[in-house]
């Protein structure tokens, strides 16, 4: 499990799924009356506000956490777990609407007294926790603010001093290391390597477009990307944001990547990349 692939969406809905889960101990209903030193049924008195509210709501935001932190998320009976989470967020925000708008049921017109029970304190946060969660829910794959890491990506360390050698923890992006320049011999004479010309041309450069060759770097991603396979064919694995990735080979506007467990493959969507 990566926990740094939880992103701000993801936040909001487990901040919404521990408001659900509080307000489930508080007042169900609310009477005109009623002296304080009575104690009212919470949410989970209440079989269908439990089932159809707190359960749904609780499970589907825990369904939607469970699909970022693994890497192949299962299958429940061939149904996918992030379409079915956000089902059963939805289902819930809409069952908290209905008991608040009628709490008591159809008890409340055995009578034409209007003296019935209405919503209490923990069916109405009830309400609110679970619109925010449905919200976040739907809104989190469209919403580019959402889709930012929950947890901010480190940054890199700060380029090593000259002739230092780079760290070898994997995921850190070293700085290159480059050549002096060569001394020029006393005395103007020309260096062995290079051939001599009597009329004091310098021969020309071999090739200087190979100074602008692809050089390995380490990137992160902002928001989580697959990694297909070399040959394009299939998803090998997944770049989850706050780790970093080498870049062996550039193709066009794609990267072929590195992953911690040394597996290569092509990431195709390469926008808003962070460079070490």
């Amino acid at each position: 499990m990566n926990i740094r692939s939880l992103t701000r969406g993801d936040g909001v809905v487990i901040g919404a799924a521990v408001l659900l889960f509080i307000a489930s101990f508080l007042d169900n209903y609310s009477y005109n009356g009623v002296p304080s030193n009575i104690d009212l049924p919470s949410l989970w008195a209440s079989g269908p506000v439990m089932f159809s509210v707190v359960l749904a709501g609780i499970i589907g935001a825990a369904l939607l956490v469970v699909i970022r932190l693994l890497p192949q998320p299962p299958k429940v009976v061939g149904l996918d777990l992030g379409p079915l989470g956000v089902a059963l967020t939805v289902f819930a925000a809409w069952s908290a609407l209905g008991n608040v708008i009628d709490p008591a049921g159809a008890a409340d017109n055995l009578s034409n007294s209007s003296d019935g029970p209405s919503a209490g304190t923990g069916l109405v946060i009830a309400l609110i926790a679970t619109l925010v969660m449905a919200g976040a829910a739907i809104a989190g794959p469209l919403v580019p603010a959402l889709q930012a890491g929950l947890i901010p990506a480190p940054k890199p360390a700060a380029p090593q001093p000259y002739g230092a050698q780079p760290q070898g923890a994997y995921g850190y992006p070293g700085a290159a290391q480059q050549q002096p320049p060569q001394q020029q011999p006393y005395g103007g004479q020309p260096q062995q390597s290079q051939p001599f010309d009597p009329f004091g041309q310098q021969p020309p450069a071999p090739q200087r477009a190979q100074a602008a060759e692809f050089s390995p770097f380490w990137f992160a991603v902002p928001v989580p990307r697959p990694l297909f396979a070399e040959d394009g064919s299939a998803p090998i694995a997944e770049l989850a944001p706050g780790t970093w990735y080498l870049a062996v080979e550039q193709r066009g506007a794609q990267l072929v990547a590195q992953t911690q467990d040394g597996r290569r493959g092509v990431l195709q969507d390469t926008s808003g990349i962070q460079r070490g």
